[in-house]
């Protein structure tokens, strides 16, 4: 052993016997329990960068932990290969964006190397080869004959920047997430997959399943849950037709509706507009279409209208009623009209202010008198019903049963349940994804590419400078085939797939990644999933997690699979951010390398861990002289002292080491000494314990150098090397290795072998805890008077209260402060404080 540490020779040595001798290499086994760790696979945008490796890392660091715990443990990685971001760099420099993904991701793969990840290279998935994306296109055929997947006309997000269609969670703050260009609204077939048959489902399983509140409260808010009742409207001038539904949550306000909105798309909205009226509707008509529907949803939207010139009519009181049109009301949401009370809605109340429409109130506080002409705000409160026919003077929380039954008793309504959340609309019209699997023939219709003929490959001669519908439109030979079915000729379908169709089930594909027969082996899938711990952004909320839900639960629906849940524990660590911003690819992402040449990867692991708790946001900081983030940041000199402190102290300290010294300390008496190294050993290796099983490895870091700190402080004896306090040493540099193995495993490593074991550090048992050890001696209580600490006293761990206060009321200190004083009051804090009030 050097007594310099050399991270680069340490690191290079091991990461070559870890992937000679196949160190990560996994299978199902039943003599152990599983585990199944997973973080979310990254995009190969080019390098990794300190966001990336902040995820990777806890992966790591806890999926060794759990290792040396005795888990049979399942940690794969793989990359998201498909999306925009690859074809459209391809196209900014005219090459191939094949293979500017798989040039991206051998760096990737070089830099997770460099890292020490314990990745079992042999499950690595990439969803851009033929080998995965063959099984997309069989489970999208799975959902189509399940009746899962169908196609239809209708508006979608169209993202003119990226040349494409967006889900609605892929619009952010009405841009596209990708190229922040405005989204618009643009009429197309698209294919969807029917995720609102499982919103009841999905909100269910959200009781079952250990995911942070906050991500759960996101997911019930976008599946969004609405219980009310819907019911129809006639127009004035056609009352025995109904002519349009409404759904509402408060049937209890029915009598007071002054107008009715529909949605500019309503299919009535061009029959029922006036002529004096339809050139206000259209100019409303042509701006809604450049909007999205997120910002239409906005509480912050300023709402526009325009009235058409019609009436309906109010079924309950046979009131005459204005139908407008606003922007805030949406084709697809609901039934695309609302009933609007604004003297009980807030929306409505400042719609109604606005144009000068009458507000009306029929639910009053109780013991109060609202006037709607003395309203600055809305009443959306219960309350006593008023002015509402025969439900006046009750309550309305009582009145809301009542009116569902009578508009049920007159066939014209029923009580229902309506969900925020809408179909998944998959179809893209880009180039790099997953051709979907369907053909079109005039005779035979739309029909499904048998499964023996998957994968429909990727064409390579498409045009990307040409205004054809999709790239795959160009290649002739891509577009027209042979109907399976007849025989005739017949197109394909020129559409992609959304790549979040890849991320929604690869979890499973990580169980059998070589299988080259079936999507997934469902023997090796019932050994491994679910998946025990998922670490990734929160951000995915209502994209990513939202999808891998729907599509688990669908395959079990279809009999794939035993389990409807595809991730029991969900862990969102927090991003980096560099001068406040979020460090990514666009905004100046940093990678690794030069961090890890310079200091070591044991080193980067533990900077990127030490910097925050792992769920909270981590500043890298800004360089002044660049004004861009550190290339290497200056506080990881610290670790790296850290690091080469343990190296030099167990170097220099080698020969006392003795490797049975737990037998060996059995038979010798301990003195104080000993007892405070030993007690420091083992209170730290349970707060290291606990630091990694609550994600808190910030606190188990600092805990290691307060051990460190207290090994220094050690006074070894170098003339009788069986002494009790080395062999108290010995314990506390075994300890200290295999604590850090998860956190520095080369280091770590290098130190177990130079210690004479002669055993693999990776799989070796994780130490245990001797509580009787941990235990404190004694503990420092500090005496207040008045607020003010007068003396600290050392007691006993074990002192009671009364002990306490009968300690600090002995204390000479306390007696001269407390002469000629009134003792009022005693406060004693168990084991932290004794507060003594004088007067």
């Amino acid at each position: 052993m050097k007594e310099k540490y050399n991270p680069s020779f340490i690191e290079n040595k091991w990461q070559e016997i870890w992937e000679k001798e196949n160190t990560y290499k996994v299978s199902e086994s039943g003599d152990k329990q599983k585990y199944y760790f997973l973080e979310m696979f990254a995009y190969p945008s080019g390098d990794l960068h300190w966001g990336h490796l902040r995820n990777y890392t806890i992966g790591d660091v806890s999926s060794r932990y759990l290792t040396h715990k005795g888990y049979n443990v399942l940690h794969p990685t793989g990359f998201d290969a498909f999306g925009l971001p690859a074809e459209n760099a391809a196209i900014k420099r005219g090459v191939d964006p094949k293979a500017w993904t798989y040039l991206n991701i051998d760096n990737m793969v070089s830099q997770f190397k460099k890292m020490g990840y314990s990745y079992d290279w042999d499950r690595q998935i990439i969803t851009c080869s033929p080998e995965y994306y063959k099984w997309n296109q069989w489970l999208f055929i799975q959902l189509y004959k399940a009746g899962l997947c169908y196609k239809k006309n209708s508006p979608v997000n169209w993202c003119e920047g990226c040349k494409t269609a967006l889900a609605n969670e892929q619009v952010i703050g009405g841009v596209c997430e990708r190229c922040d260009t405005p989204i618009i609204k643009r009429p197309m077939e698209q294919w969807y997959l029917k995720i609102t048959d499982y919103a009841e489902r999905m909100l269910d399983g959200l009781d079952k399943i250990d995911w942070p509140e906050d991500v759960v409260t996101m997911q019930r808010n976008w599946i969004g849950k609405s219980c009310g009742v819907e019911f129809g409207f006639t127009l004035s001038n056609c009352p025995e037709k109904e002519a349009f539904r409404v759904f509402t949550t408060r049937p209890d306000t029915i009598f007071g509706v002054t107008f009715i909105v529909l949605a500019p798309e309503h299919p009535l909205v061009d029959e029922i507009t006036t002529d004096e009226q339809r050139c206000n509707v259209e100019a409303l008509k042509k701006e809604v279409s450049t909007m999205s529907e997120i910002d239409r949803s906005s509480t912050e939207l300023e709402k526009k209208g325009a009235f058409t010139g019609a009436y309906a009519v109010n079924p309950l009181n046979n009131e005459k009623i204005p139908v407008w049109i606003a922007n805030y009301v949406m084709l697809d949401y609901g039934t695309g009209a609302i009933m609007a009370v604004p003297a009980h809605d807030q929306r409505d109340f400042e719609f109604a202010k606005k144009y000068d429409i009458s507000i009306k109130i029929v639910i009053s506080p109780e013991g109060s008198d609202l006037k709607a002409e003395e309203m600055e705000v809305s009443f959306p409160a219960s309350g006593i019903m008023v002015d509402s026919g025969k439900y006046s003077g009750i309550k309305s929380s009582e009145s809301w049963g009542k009116i569902a039954d009578e508009l049920e008793a007159m066939g014209i309504g029923e009580r229902t349940v309506n969900y925020r959340i809408r179909d998944w609309g998959i179809s893209r019209q880009r180039y790099w994804g997953t051709p979907i699997p369907m053909i079109y023939c005039e005779k035979c219709g739309v029909v499904h590419v048998p499964e023996a003929d998957l994968p429909v490959l990727l064409p390579e001669d498409v045009n990307f400078n040409t205004d054809a519908k999709t790239p795959l439109a160009t290649s002739d030979d891509f577009v027209n085939t042979i109907c399976p079915q007849c025989g005739m000729p017949a197109k394909r379908d020129v559409d992609t797939m959304d790549t979040f169709f890849c991320s929604s089930w690869y979890f499973l594909r990580y169980c059998s990644p070589k299988d080259d027969g079936v999507a997934f082996n469902k023997e090796s899938v019932k050994y491994w999933m679910p998946v025990d711990q998922y670490v990734g952004g929160r951000e995915h909320a209502t994209m990513h997690l939202i999808y891998a839900r729907f599509f688990t639960m669908a395959l079990h629906d279809i009999g794939l699979i035993d389990f409807d849940e595809p991730f029991t524990k969900l862990f969102n660590q927090g991003i980096v951010t560099a001068g406040g911003k979020k460090m990514s690819k666009r905004s100046g992402a940093v990678p690794p390398n030069d961090v890890v040449d310079d200091y070591g990867a044991d080193s980067a692991r533990l900077f990127i861990l030490f910097m925050a708790p792992a769920g909270d946001r981590a500043e890298w900081g800004i360089d002044p002289q660049t004004g861009m983030p550190y290339t290497i940041p200056p506080n990881i000199d610290g670790i790296f002292r850290f690091l080469s402190r343990i190296w030099r102290h167990i170097e220099q300290g080698r020969y006392i080491y003795i490797n049975d010294w737990k037998e060996a300390l059995s038979a010798v008496t301990l003195d104080s000494e000993c007892y405070d190294l030993r007690r420091k050993t083992h209170q730290t290796l349970k707060k290291v314990s606990n630091d990694i099983e609550r994600f808190q490895f910030n606190t188990a870091i600092s805990a290691m150098m307060e051990l460190v700190n207290d090994m220094y402080k050690t006074n070894l004896d170098k003339e009788n090397l069986n002494a009790p306090i080395n062999l108290c040493w010995s314990e506390a540099v075994e300890f200290l290795v295999r604590m850090l193995s998860p956190f520095a495993p080369h280091l770590a490593s290098e130190l177990y072998e130079e210690l004479g074991f002669e055993d693999s550090l990776i799989f070796s048992e994780w130490p245990k805890a001797d509580d009787d050890a941990a235990k404190n001696v004694s503990i420092e209580v500090p005496v207040q008077i008045n607020g003010k600490i007068k003396a600290k006293l050392q007691l006993s761990a074990d002192a009671s209260p009364q002990d306490m206060e009968k300690a600090a009321l002995e204390n000479e200190s306390v007696k001269a402060a407390s002469t000629g004083k009134e003792i009022v009051k005693i406060i004693v804090v168990p084991k932290k404080l004794v507060n003594i009030v004088l007067r």
